[in-house]
């Protein structure tokens, strides 16, 4: 099975946006109000235009898909570096490594590779019970919260990408 990772274009509005309302079922079971989780498609166009939103594409499905909110955009993170976001695996794919194999390849080619920043960060709900756990094991580590008024409070972390880089700059 063939699987390119790409930037996400208008034209796939639709299939990102069933993918990410398939992705964030569970999200909607827990009552976490994740803005993914009930984006309509404007919404979601919307997202694509002002993002880098890119997808995991196997054999012509999307079954993955994470974006980059930047700092000069209209919804920066709390770091100013990039913010990741909207971070989604089809269910079906479950465990098998997908959702880890998209953030790496984020990591490593978009952040590290092409845009050389030193650092990102990302937000999850403290009433998720496993995604904390699952961004510090992937390096991830805490810098704060917030309540955005969204029925939970928002954990922020930050990873380090380019130490080179970081160290210089702090």
């Amino acid at each position: 099975m063939a699987q390119i990772y790409r930037l996400a274009t208008l034209e796939d509005a639709e299939k990102v946006h069933h993918l990410i309302l398939k992705a964030n079922a569970i999200n909607r079971e827990l009552g976490i109000n994740f803005a993914a989780a009930t984006a309509d498609l404007s919404l979601v166009q919307t997202h694509i235009q002002n993002n880098l939103c890119y997808v995991l594409e196997e054999d012509g499905r999307f079954i993955a898909s994470i974006s980059l909110r930047l700092p000069w955009g209209l919804q920066p993170g709390p770091a100013g570096v990039p913010h990741i976001g909207w971070f989604s695996v089809d269910p079906e794919l479950g465990r098998k490594g997908v959702g880890s194999q998209l953030l790496t390849w984020l990591e490593e080619k978009i952040l590290c590779d092409s845009l050389k920043v030193p650092a990102v960060t990302l937000g999850t709900a403290d009433k998720h019970p496993w995604l904390a756990a699952y961004y510090e094991k992937k390096g991830y580590e805490k810098i704060g919260e917030k309540d955005l008024g969204r029925g939970h409070i928002t954990l922020y972390f930050r990873k380090v990408i380019r130490k080179d880089l970081y160290d210089q700059l702090n």
